[in-house]
């Protein structure tokens, strides 16, 4: 076993050492503010320089508050305002806001950074990819796991066989999301904003995602089912959710995500020879333990919150942008997700298997 686990880098992906990009924010809720913001400033590649909000008031309290230089408002981002004190823009924003900040990041030849899921819908995503090819932009979606250091060292294993022949996933994500944000008028539970439904796009497209990540697999059918019995979730259908997934070479992958449940995460791969699995998985601290014959083991990382995996993030992103990377968690990979994720509804929907 000591020969799978020795011998790795954390930032094998990194091909630059010097240079920066200057990010731009829009989206000023607190996961930008509290944890993106500090990533950005903690990284090799990257400083912040514009905050962008609904009102310039409120963008420029936030930019002096936490030391950037400009703060400006949504409108004034769209006129161009800015435009040259900036490389890059991240888009933090609820999903169905995501694709005009993205238009405009392209029409003004700026990199995209944008939060996952990528848009509302397929068809406002496939937008997004389309504009910024049109512009020869890039675009990157925030996967932040793949840069984790459990998931990429989970990654190198079964790409060196560690597993054999993959057989099966388990992925799970549940969180109480009226206990985190005691709202039941919160944007998650707004169809009109969140898209699809609730806890399949926002958490379960985690499993799915890591999944894709990790097996250099895609999806080929899926089955599903929902259900939504809290009030709170009587606009979206997908409190609880649980899916199908069969991947290419016939791997299969049981998904499944609760808005409204206790908090956990695990992802476990099993193979002909071994098994990972990564538990807890998705949000922060993510642990590896592997099993194989009759030994099992922790693979022991420095703890990664989620303020340290955002800088990984940036930082890979600022790398593919200075360097001579490809970036993977691209637009088509994201998009590939947004299908995904618009089939299980379907499936849950009709009662049929579904073809992303």
């Amino acid at each position: 076993m000591k020969s799978w686990i020795d011998g790795y880098d954390a930032r094998d992906w990194q091909t630059a050492t010097e240079g920066e990009i200057r990010y731009a924010l829009l989206g000023l809720g607190w996961w930008t503010i509290d944890v993106a913001l500090p990533a950005i400033e903690s990284s090799d590649l990257g400083t912040a320089t514009v905050l962008v909000s609904s009102s310039t008031d409120k963008a420029e309290r936030l930019a002096d508050e936490n030391d950037v230089s400009r703060g400006i408002s949504y409108d004034e981002f769209h006129e161009g305002e800015a435009s040259e004190e900036y490389d890059a823009v991240y888009v933090g924003t609820p999903n169905a806001y995501h694709l005009e900040y993205v238009e405009t990041a392209a029409d003004l030849g700026k990199a995209v950074l944008c939060e996952k899921p990528m848009e509302a819908s397929v068809e406002r995503a496939e937008r997004m990819v389309e504009a910024c090819e049109s512009a020869d932009v890039a675009l990157m979606i925030a996967y932040r796991m793949q840069t984790d250091p459990a998931v990429r060292r989970a990654r190198e294993l079964i790409e060196d066989g560690f597993l054999g022949d993959p057989v099966s996933v388990y992925g799970h994500n549940s969180q109480p999301l009226l206990e985190m944000i005691p709202d039941p008028d919160q944007w998650r539970l707004d169809p009109d904003v969140s898209g699809y439904g609730t806890s399949v796009m926002d958490l379960g497209i985690y499993s799915i995602n890591t999944a894709r990540y990790l097996l250099r697999r895609e999806a080929v059918a899926v089955e599903s089912r929902m259900a939504s019995r809290h009030e709170a979730f009587s606009e979206v259908p997908d409190e609880r959710a649980s899916t199908m997934i069969a991947f290419e070479d016939d791997v299969q992958m049981v998904s499944t995500s609760s808005q409204n449940a206790h908090s956990d995460t695990q992802l476990t791969i099993t193979g002909t020879e071994g098994q990972v699995e990564l538990r807890p998985a998705f949000h922060g601290d993510a642990t590896l333990h592997l099993s194989r014959g009759d030994v099992s083991v922790t693979v022991d990382h420095d703890g990664f919150d989620a303020e340290q995996e955002m800088e990984a993030e940036f930082d890979y992103f600022a790398d593919r942008l200075l360097g001579d990377g490809d970036i993977y968690p691209d637009g088509r990979h994201g998009l590939a997700d947004m299908h995904i994720i618009e089939a299980i509804h379907d499936s849950a929907d009709s009662g049929e298997t579904i073809e992303p």
